[in-house]
């Protein structure tokens, strides 16, 4: 079957979609995007991508006026027009030449297999760095070379994922994921400051950890903090909570996945049911 999508108002087969070539978002960038959990007929924390791409559009003086239940509908749509029972929603905004195009996309998500998740991910530092002072660190844009490079390092390289340090050596994120570390039984992450994006999994987790009594430190962390803790994890809105276990080649830890982060991982897991 043809993946049905809805592209500037219509339900259509991506075969036949298409974007201007002289819409700014195509030539200058001027886009945003959200990429959200589908799972058991909703999407999971859709109130807060929705406020984070409104916030993003809105800094960059981008207009879109679709309501919350608009795009509610227009998503369930998508997804049964795809038969999609778990999987993942792309939402897509860009300047327009006259308006605002935003295009939904809805697939099945293939999730990482459960031994991924006992033995974590492995990771490397990026050579690229971060720009901690540019506004563009907050936003979930299409420019998306860093991240995509720092990627592609850490595949030749065979690690799972990069790790992007910013101007000042702090750690600021992975290049699809947001990072915790865990030390005597209390958790840190870059601060927003770092040029981290305000990952909403990375709020689900404050939010968890309050609930379970768990400190969480936000700040400027260094790699050697990184490699010294008792435990680590990723998070994004796809793969949840990832156990990261070694670093450059050194474990973390014991090298595997850790007692609060196996916490985490079952009280985040309950989210979805």
């Amino acid at each position: 079957m043809a993946r049905q999508i809805y592209f500037n108002g219509k339900f259509i087969k991506v075969e036949e979609a298409s974007i201007p070539v002289l819409d700014p978002g195509f030539l200058f960038g001027l886009a945003l995007f959200e990429t959200m959990r589908w799972h058991n007929g909703r999407i999971v924390y859709f109130d807060a991508h929705l406020k984070r791409i409104r916030d993003g559009a809105k800094s960059i003086g981008l207009d879109f006026s679709y309501s919350c239940d608009r795009l509610k509908t227009i998503i369930k749509k998508v997804a049964r027009l795809n038969r999609l029972e778990d999987g993942y929603v792309k939402m897509l905004i860009w300047r327009g030449q006259k308006k605002t195009g935003i295009m939904v996309i809805a697939k099945e998500y293939v999730p990482h297999p459960r031994l991924k998740y006992k033995k974590g991910f492995s990771v490397c530092i990026s050579n690229l760095r971060k720009d901690e002072g540019c506004f563009l660190s907050g936003l979930k844009s299409t420019n998306r070379i860093l991240y995509q490079l720092s990627m592609r390092q850490a595949e030749k390289s065979g690690f799972d994922e990069a790790l992007i340090l910013n101007s000042r050596g702090y750690l600021s994120e992975a290049s699809r994921s947001n990072i915790f570390f865990a030390k005597d039984s209390e958790l840190f992450t870059p601060g927003l400051e770092c040029a981290c994006l305000p990952g909403i999994t990375r709020k689900a987790v404050f939010d968890l950890a309050a609930r379970l009594g768990i400190k969480v430190y936000e700040g400027n962390f260094t790699k050697e903090d990184l490699s010294g803790a008792d435990e680590a994890f990723l998070t994004n809105s796809l793969m949840g909570i990832m156990p990261l276990t070694s670093i450059n080649g050194k474990n973390i830890g014991k090298g595997k996945c850790g007692y609060l982060t196996r916490i985490i991982i079952r009280r985040y897991n309950c989210l979805l049911k």
